[in-house]
């Protein structure tokens, strides 16, 4: 769906979609090829919520803990995507991760388009 940042996702350790399973994330951010291992912290499905937490790959060169939630809020046939990023810097002369906020907006864009292209 969008294969210009997410070049695969291997599964590490546990069962797909499981809480606690690990996987790990092919991509390219920023132009270079990238890895983000990840566990699966929370899953509620009726809320339409599912938090990861990074455990390994380069974010973590640039921050004590990164964990990501991703939220999806649907009223009708609408569906509003809400990515939110809970980080720790490793030091202030790191960034705010706006970059990746960029390229989680283009993902959750890629995965629209893909969505909307099959449906017509």
């Amino acid at each position: 769906m969008t294969p210009d940042f997410i070049k695969g996702v291997d599964l590490h350790d546990g069962e797909w979609g499981i809480v606690g399973s690990i996987s790990v994330w092919n991509f390219t951010h920023d132009g270079k090829e990238k890895v983000a291992k990840q566990v699966i912290e929370e899953i509620d499905k009726e809320k339409k919520l599912v938090r990861y937490k990074v455990i390994g790959g380069e974010i973590l060169e640039a921050y004590k803990s990164f964990l990501v939630t991703i939220h999806v809020d649907t009223k009708g046939e609408e569906n509003l995507v809400t990515w939110t990023f809970h980080y720790e810097k490793l030091n202030e002369s790191v960034d705010d991760p706006n970059s990746l906020m960029d390229l989680c907006l283009r993902i959750t864009k890629d995965i629209e388009n893909h969505h909307l292209a099959k449906s017509n």
